[in-house]
């Protein structure tokens, strides 16, 4: 017999002791028994023909063993799909261990059977995240506090699905209920519970009646306690903020009382909310109709405080309120500056007095950097002082100390002829000018047009000096004003006209030296210098000092376009005096560089 025979052999002789079949004399592997007996350890459910056959050979022991092993694997099953159904209804997780012999097999049964777990067990479900598990315990719990407390414990349902405990949650937050779950109640006799409804329907219907009193809306008829009406005055009397559609119905029905008193605690509510915000808490008056309120209003839209309003915060004891509104207001400024808005002199004033000097500084760099950019001063190095003072002043049109300027034309080459000298020209034209048509006095004339002409603009000088000269009585301004006028016209590059003006000055005034100037510096620029120097001769013996002389040669052959002709200009002169005319070298040689 090979080895695998032996085996069946001796396991049948097993499987005949467990299961009490000893008696049955055949021991061959190829006995039905041995089948029988194979599919019945292995859990597999035995036919009709094979449980007959069992019978007929007599083996009522065995038959017993097989059926209640059989009961037992059918047990099994059951408790597997009860558990299956528990952790359906109560949303465990399928991923959650479903052996029968888990530990949250007893407490779902438990909750299925008593509604209701330990402490220590809804921890448990706590510990493993079971939370929808937790939330429908909670739910039950909340449903059988619900039922104690609305009488209604005869309805044996503990499901949370139940219409009752929605029911039951509606009636605990003073909802109104539908005229559906009202006929529920009714149907399963739960009359305890609609004796409370409807003493909380009588209750609401009186709060109505009393909300509309209290918020002026009796003349309208609507009681109901689902109409808008009910739900805007609950909301009014909640401390909450209407919408806009809520105001436009109670404006559509005629409360304007309703919606004026909704305004008033809004108000009030955010003075409340200002007063939290600005450090003014302590203040005790609410009213919207307090000062108080419209300057935290002021200081909330970013609006500055006047002098009253600060005041007022003092008188109040308000340094907190005082100190935010200083802040916010130089962080307004700040900002102005720092966007290029040139602050203005209140405000500055403001900054000093409530000690902001770092932003005064700021200020000052800002704009000092813009108005060097506007009067063209590009140097880095340029100080702040004068230069930023003497700005600020021409913008302002103030005049500026000549000495000052004196001292800047002569010290510093940035001023002379720049933007700034010829802004302070204009503006001591302005002001001669202004002199004039207050005072009357002619003499203005000849200053205010030499100003102008040092501010270039000659053509403003020409037009104030177009005047009928027999008006004039005085010889002597006479020929000053012809003098000006001449020297614009030369500016234009019209030498003929400033001749005639020069030419007719001499008449009024031949002693001064004036007209001789002008006509040897239109010489000069018409290329006669020998006539030009005749010209400058009659001046100086008529006290024209010698300094100023030269000062026009050189002007002239400074502004010459035409290269050849300053060349022969400048050899002119130091042929005439290579020593007294020695600054004429760099024209030729600025002459002879051109020509290479």
């Amino acid at each position: 017999m090979d080895k695998e025979s032996q085996n069946r052999l001796k396991h049948f002789a097993a499987l005949k002791s467990k299961y009490q079949a000893t008696q049955y004399q055949d021991s061959s592997p190829a006995s039905l028994l041995y089948l029988i007996l194979r599919k019945v350890d292995l859990g597999i459910e035995l036919s009709d023909l094979e449980l007959n056959w069992l019978q007929e050979h007599q083996l009522f022991e065995t038959i017993e063993i097989i059926w209640l092993q059989q009961f037992k694997m059918g047990e099994f099953k059951r408790l597997e799909a009860e558990f299956s159904h528990l952790k359906a209804k109560y949303k465990v997780a399928k991923n959650w261990e479903s052996s029968v012999g888990n530990v949250l097999y007893p407490i779902l049964w438990k909750l299925d059977s008593e509604n209701s777990l330990t402490d220590s067990e809804v921890k448990l479900l706590q510990d493993n995240n079971l939370t929808q598990t937790v939330a429908i315990v909670q739910d039950i719990k909340r449903f059988a506090d619900l039922k104690n407390k609305y009488q209604a414990t005869k309805y044996q349902d503990s499901s949370p699905d139940s219409p009752l405990y929605k029911i039951l949650k509606e009636l605990d937050t003073e909802m109104s209920l539908s005229d559906h779950e009202y006929e529920w109640l009714l149907n399963h006799e739960l009359f305890e519970v609609i004796e409370i409804f409807e003493k909380q329907e009588s209750a609401r219907r009186a709060k109505v009646i009393q909300l509309k009193n209290k918020y002026q809306a009796s003349q309208h008829p609507d009681t109901s306690l689902s109409g808008q009406l009910y739900q805007i005055l609950q909301k009014i009397d909640a401390d909450k903020k209407l919408i806009y559609s809520e105001i436009y119905w109670l404006e559509q029905q005629g409360l304007t009382n309703t919606i004026a008193i909704a305004e008033e605690l809004e108000r009030k509510r955010e003075f409340i909310a200002l007063k939290a915000k600005y450090k003014a808490s302590q203040y005790q008056d609410s009213s919207p109709t307090s000062y108080l309120y419209t300057i935290l209003k002021k200081l909330d839209s970013e609006t500055h405080l006047n002098e009253q309003d600060i005041n007022f915060l003092r008188q109040s004891q308000l340094p907190e309120t005082i100190e935010i509104a200083n802040d916010k207001y130089a962080s307004i400024l700040k900002s102005k500056i720092i966007s290029g808005v040139v602050l203005s002199d209140l405000e500055v004033d403001w900054l000093r007095n409530n000690e902001y000097e770092d932003i005064i500084i700021l200020a000052q760099h800002k704009h000092f950097a813009a108005l060097k950019r506007k009067y063209r001063l590009a140097a880095p190095s340029l100080p702040l002082e004068p230069f930023y003072t003497i700005m600020v002043k021409l913008e302002k049109k103030e005049r500026l100390d000549p000495k000052l300027v004196l001292q800047l034309m002569e010290e510093n080459e940035l001023y002379r002829g720049g933007e700034i000298a010829l802004a302070y020209y204009r503006l001591e034209a302005e002001f001669y000018e202004q002199e004039l048509g207050r005072t009357g006095h002619k003499w203005n004339i000849p200053t205010a047009s030499g100003y102008w002409r040092k501010a270039n603009e000659p053509e403003q000088a020409l037009k104030l000096t177009n005047l009928d000269l027999n008006r004039v009585n005085n010889s002597n301004l006479k020929s000053a004003i012809l003098v000006t006028r001449g020297a614009a016209f030369r500016d234009m590059d019209n030498l003929a006209d400033a001749e005639i003006c020069a030419k007719k000055a001499m008449e009024y005034q031949p002693d001064s030296h004036q007209p001789y100037t002008l006509i040897g510096a239109i010489c000069y620029d018409q290329y006669n210098y020998e006539e030009g120097d005749c010209w400058f001769e009659k001046a100086i013996q008529r006290g024209a000092e010698t300094e100023d002389i030269d000062a026009e040669r050189k002007r002239v052959i400074k502004t010459t376009k035409d290269e050849n002709k300053r060349h022969e200009a400048a050899e002119y002169l130091l042929k005439k005096d290579s020593q007294r005319y020695a600054w004429a070298k760099s024209y030729l040689k600025k002459s002879s560089e051109h020509g290479k």
